[in-house]
Order: C-alpha cells, then sequence, then structure tokens
C-alpha cells in the first residue's frame, strides 16, 4: 500500500472515532466528552492501528483511554462498516503527551531567550 493510502486510512480512522466519541455513540460514562483523537499510526500491513488520545481536563486522559480500550471491539465493529476494507487493523489506544513535552520545550526557549537577553 503507498503511504499516501496509508495516510489515507489513518485520517478516516480518526475521523470515525472522533465521531463516536463526539455522538456519544460510546455508552462509558468515563469517557470524557472533551476527549480527541490526535493521530493514528497504521502498521505496515494494515494488522493493527496505535490510535493516541489527549483530553483537555488532563485527568481525564486515562479513564478516557481505558473506556476506549473497553469498547474496542464495538469501535472496531464501527469502523469495518465506515471503511468497507477487506480486514479491519486491531486497535489499540495510547495517551498522547506529546503536547506536554511540547510546553515544556517551549518553555525552555523562552527560558534560554531571557538569559540572553538579559
Amino acid at each position: 500500500m503507498s503511504e499516501f493510502s496509508q495516510q489515507r486510512l489513518e485520517h478516516r480512522i480518526m475521523e470515525a472515532i472522533g465521531s463516536l466519541i463526539v455522538s456519544g455513540a460510546i455508552k462509558n460514562p468515563h469517557l470524557s466528552p472533551f476527549t480527541s483523537v490526535t493521530r493514528v499510526e497504521l502498521s505496515p500491513d494494515n494488522a493493527s492501528a496505535t490510535v493516541y488520545i489527549s483530553s483537555v481536563p488532563d485527568n481525564r486522559i486515562d479513564p478516557s483511554v481505558k473506556a476506549l480500550e473497553s469498547a474496542k471491539g464495538f469501535i472496531q465493529g464501527r469502523i469495518a462498516q465506515i471503511l468497507k476494507t477487506r480486514n479491519t487493523p486491531v486497535l489499540s489506544f495510547r495517551r498522547d503527551d506529546s503536547y506536554r513535552e511540547a510546553e515544556r520545550v517551549n518553555r525552555l526557549i523562552d527560558e534560554a531567550m531571557k538569559e540572553i537577553d538579559g
């Protein structure tokens, strides 16, 4: 599969899961409605996909990831209906802390710039 096709499939999975979260189709009280899918990484053979999750209230990320893991079968079934591919990737959900790391790096840069400027 070409890189473009794989990226398009990743994007469609990301949109589908995001839509399920926003619409309330996933019935789990631990899933925050402010949860978002930040990226999806498909394996080269499209057999598995890692879905990265973030949430606005930072303390809601872990319960939301657990809620999505417990609804994995339901989500995969809905994705199979949307994608209409021969095989649906096996999903795994992970918390995405990249924004925290970006904030830390920006803070370090700001501190270094203040020291340089005197």
